[in-house]
């Protein structure tokens, strides 16, 4: 039992190694230019071990973006919880999926590559699975009970919202003027959309 414990740890050790060097790989090179040769080097491991766990590239790269989003959705969670109302938890939880995706190696393999890639489809299945749950149950709780509005189109909308924005902000990393912009106009739309419960 002790050794069937040990192979498992360095099975999950191996596969850890492995996501942890392709996001390096393809954050720096972009799906194109990543090698899975450079990241058994760089995870210091074998070819095999690389194929034992993933296929081939596309599907270490499918791999790479769930981690990825899994992170974003982290963040967002984090954010969140130290919320003081439903509304402002959709705002903060806004801006943490926004500052996440602005992350070098997060912009670059989920906004840009991951889409290309995966295809539209499964990377909204990976979105929707991550930050795309928290936005759902997020949007559900700011509406409150009987509010007659549809929880989905509400969460498609700011969900596609918040995607052109981490993009439109890509486009110029470090513009303070723009983020701040964007998050007085974000403040806007939530309060619009969700205005505070009559007393």
């Amino acid at each position: 039992m002790q050794e069937k414990r040990t192979q498992a740890d360095r099975r999950t050790a191996t596969r850890q190694a492995l996501l942890a060097a392709a996001r390096r790989e393809f954050a720096e090179k972009g799906y194109a230019g990543a090698a899975t040769e450079s990241v058994v080097r760089l995870a210091g491991v074998t070819r095999g071990a690389l194929y034992y766990h993933f296929p081939d590239k596309a599907a270490l790269f499918e791999a790479v973006v769930d981690t990825v989003a899994a992170g974003i959705r982290d963040a967002i969670l984090d954010a969140a919880q130290r919320s003081a109302s439903p509304r402002a938890a959709l705002i903060d939880g806004m801006r943490a999926f926004l500052d996440a995706c602005l992350r070098d190696d997060a912009r670059s393999i989920y906004l840009i590559d991951g889409p290309a890639v995966l295809g539209w489809r499964r990377w909204r299945e990976i979105d929707g699975a991550h930050s795309g749950r928290l936005l759902r149950e997020g949007v559900a709780a700011a509406l409150g009970e009987g509010a007659g509005r549809d929880v989905e189109a509400l969460t498609t909308l700011l969900s596609g919202a918040s995607n052109e924005a981490a993009l439109w902000l890509s486009d110029a990393p470090g513009d303070a003027a723009r983020r701040r912009d964007l998050d007085a106009a974000m403040v806007d739309l939530i309060v619009r959309l969700f205005p505070d419960p009559p007393r």
